[in-house]
């Protein structure tokens, strides 16, 4: 048995009815800060990894954001504290490739990095390019404008797990069997934010239809937006929209493990070995971010959002098309058979919150 495994048996034990929402495994199992799965440092994406994300794919997806960026810094009137924040910037390769794109330009660049395992890992590869901060909450001090960037950072927030029994919502908690195996079990509620967020679910569905349910990421948008900058929000991620969760085919959740390009849902097995993650619930995080005085800008599958980004750029070419291997990234960043369609872009306007 690994090392989180008994870490987490030992927390079983000492839980009332020797139990734990699946909340708390699941932030186990990815940040346990030395046998998480995200928790020990960056982790190999690509072909050499457990995944694939639009980063690993090449750096045009960093150049097109750095497109973008110009035009944001330009819309806000080029101001001279301009700065691209980014959350959750893994290795650091995003920017990395978003700095090349830039070259000599100006424009400051920000990570938002708690893990001193990653920050050093993001330094290495960066230098002094950037700047870093351990939390958003720094970002109430400033910089007064800028362009936030994050990329599959939703997905991996710990979720809540509830499942329809036919007459109400149950919360899934984690037990430990005698055989020394993990299942989930029904319990009640561990929050009153829960309570209050499952009011809004159906309760027409067949029983046992089971949903996640990402309080962490409404929190995070509501610290995102207490932050000083003025400008926008881009959040790349895969995810649905809200009645898409309803489904009979997705009546198990959306919740998966991924190790070695495999996936699937036995996502008690092998904790902190493989990676989980879940798919955004877009019309969850937009509604909050109406709420919350940050409007929808723009909302698109990936595929559709990239290729107007790009528009600019390809015209600037005059009929040259790009070179075969920047083809070959464009298609998989945009090609509904591949990254287009299971991603989606969001962007919201960020007034100053000061």
């Amino acid at each position: 048995m690994s090392s989180l495994p008994q870490i987490l048996c030992e927390k079983l034990s000492a839980a009332p009815a020797g139990r734990l929402p699946f909340v708390q495994v699941m932030e186990l199992a990815l940040y346990h800060p030395d046998h998480g799965y995200y928790g020990a440092g960056p982790r190999k994406i690509g072909r050499s990894g457990d995944f694939f994300t639009s980063v690993s794919v090449g750096q045009l997806f960093g150049k097109l954001l750095a497109l973008r960026a110009l035009e944001e810094w330009r819309a806000l009137g080029a101001p001279e504290d301009f700065t691209i924040i980014e959350q959750g910037a893994h290795d650091g390769q995003l920017a990395e490739d978003v700095l090349k794109a830039l070259g000599s330009h100006p424009i400051r660049y920000l990570i938002v990095e708690p893990n001193p395992r990653y920050r050093a890992a993001q330094a290495t590869r960066l230098g002094d390019r950037v700047q870093w901060v351990d939390s958003l909450d720094a970002l109430a001090n400033g910089p007064g404008n800028a362009f936030f960037v994050c990329n599959e950072l939703p997905d991996a927030f710990p979720v809540h797990l509830v499942r329809w029994n036919g007459t109400r919502w149950e919360e899934l908690c984690v037990e430990a069997t005698d055989a020394g195996e993990f299942r989930l079990v029904p319990g009640e509620y561990s929050c009153t934010e829960l309570a209050t967020e499952i009011e809004s679910l159906p309760q027409d569905l067949a029983p046992g239809h089971t949903m996640e349910v990402n309080l962490a990421m409404l929190e995070w948008l509501r610290t995102l937006a207490r932050a000083r900058f003025r400008g926008s929000i881009f959040i790349a991620d895969y995810g649905l929209d809200e009645e898409e969760f309803y489904a009979d085919a997705r009546a198990e959740g959306t919740i998966r493990r991924y190790h070695q390009h495999q996936m699937d849902g036995r996502v008690l097995e092998k904790l902190g070995e493989c990676d989980l993650t879940t798919h955004v619930n877009f019309t969850r995080l937009i509604a909050e971010a109406t709420r919350l005085g940050l409007p929808q800008r723009e909302y698109d599958l990936q595929g559709r959002l990239l290729g107007r980004m790009a528009a600019p750029w390809l015209r600037s070419l005059e009929g040259s098309p790009p070179d075969a291997a920047t083809m070959r990234q464009f298609h998989s960043l945009t090609h509904p058979a591949l990254m287009g369609r299971s991603f989606r872009c969001l962007v919201l306007e960020k007034p100053s919150a000061g």
